[in-house]
């Protein structure tokens, strides 16, 4: 089990939650922090109930449907709270497809360069408005004790990576644009 495991184990420690409603935490609340299908999910729900790391009960909905709500035990609440305050290393650079085809682009015309750029800054820029607009939800700003708080600091940081993007993307599409070769 890597940092999944972790990613359930936060989410249950807010709050109890079936599998389907970790599956819209990881589509909502954790998306600029981390991703994970239901495939993912389900199977890391069974490792960690084998780990006696969460348990769960059978709730019926309507008159048939069973649903299983999970919960963190205490074990699982140890282990978390271990690894919450571990300080951890620096990822290596993730790949970037992108950035890889940029490197390579000097086979390209300088005009689809500038459309491959400029195609990956129109993507940034309206990642970036989905941010802002999912950030509306901020104002204020949550007290630092809450739990909120915390989710503020990961939006902030996700606004700011493509904040710099779009800047980086913008200044190689000008350089693009005016850069003249010396003669």
């Amino acid at each position: 089990m890597g940092t999944l495991k972790y990613a359930i184990l936060g989410l249950l420690y807010q709050k109890n939650m079936t599998g389907y409603e970790l599956t819209k935490a990881f589509a909502s609340v954790l998306l600029e922090s981390w991703r994970a299908k239901h495939s993912q999910i389900y199977p890391e729900l069974k490792q960690l109930t084998q780990a006696g790391l969460v348990e769960y009960e059978i709730a019926i909905s309507g008159t048939v449907l069973e649903k299983k709500v999970y919960t963190i035990t205490e074990t699982g609440k140890s282990e978390l709270l271990d690894w919450i305050s571990t300080p951890h290393m620096l990822a290596p650079m993730p790949k970037e497809e992108f950035r890889l085809q940029l490197f390579f682009s000097s086979v390209l015309s300088t005009q689809q360069r500038i459309s491959l750029l400029q195609n990956q800054l129109t993507q940034r820029q309206q990642r970036l408005a989905d941010l802002r607009l999912s950030g509306q939800k901020f104002t204020p700003i949550p007290p630092k004790n809450d739990a909120a708080f915390c989710d503020y600091l990961v939006w902030l940081g996700g606004v700011m990576r493509e904040e710099n993007a779009c800047a980086w993307l913008e200044e190689c599409i000008r350089l693009c644009q005016n850069h003249k070769p010396e003669q």
